[in-house]
């Protein structure tokens, strides 16, 4: 048996969001290029990039269904990018799928019985 079984962990995609900006007018702040990459649990924001916390809002409960693996026809497998919340704005947020990361399960559990050094010790 292998250290990376279905029992013992899981695999999430790296993610990358960026701010794109179509031919509607963007009303909010959004500027084409923006950009955060989601590794784990972690949203990561290169050093002046920012991103409305409205926006961010609609985002978030994306993210960890798009981090899983799903079936390749499936609609979060196939669509990239989600709108602005606002219904005046025309800024989009693109997704990004990257490289798939392995997680163990005791490495990221809050169970006490079945907890291990957590994943960001062992960086």
């Amino acid at each position: 048996m292998t250290a990376e079984t279905a029992e013992d962990g899981f695999w999430l995609y790296d993610l990358r969001v960026e701010t794109v900006v179509g031919d509607r007018t963007s009303v909010c702040r959004h500027v084409e290029g923006e950009s955060f990459a989601v590794e784990g649990e972690l949203l990561v924001f290169d050093q002046g990039q920012k991103v409305s916390m409205y926006a961010l809002a609609a985002l978030l409960p994306l993210l960890p269904v798009k981090q899983r693996p799903t079936a390749p026809n499936d609609w979060i497998s196939t669509d990239a990018e989600v709108a602005c919340p606002d219904p005046h704005c025309g800024g989009r947020f693109r997704i990004t799928r990257g490289e798939k990361r392995w997680f163990r399960h005791a490495e990221t559990t809050g169970l006490p019985e079945a907890r291990d050094t957590p994943y960001w010790d062992n960086e």
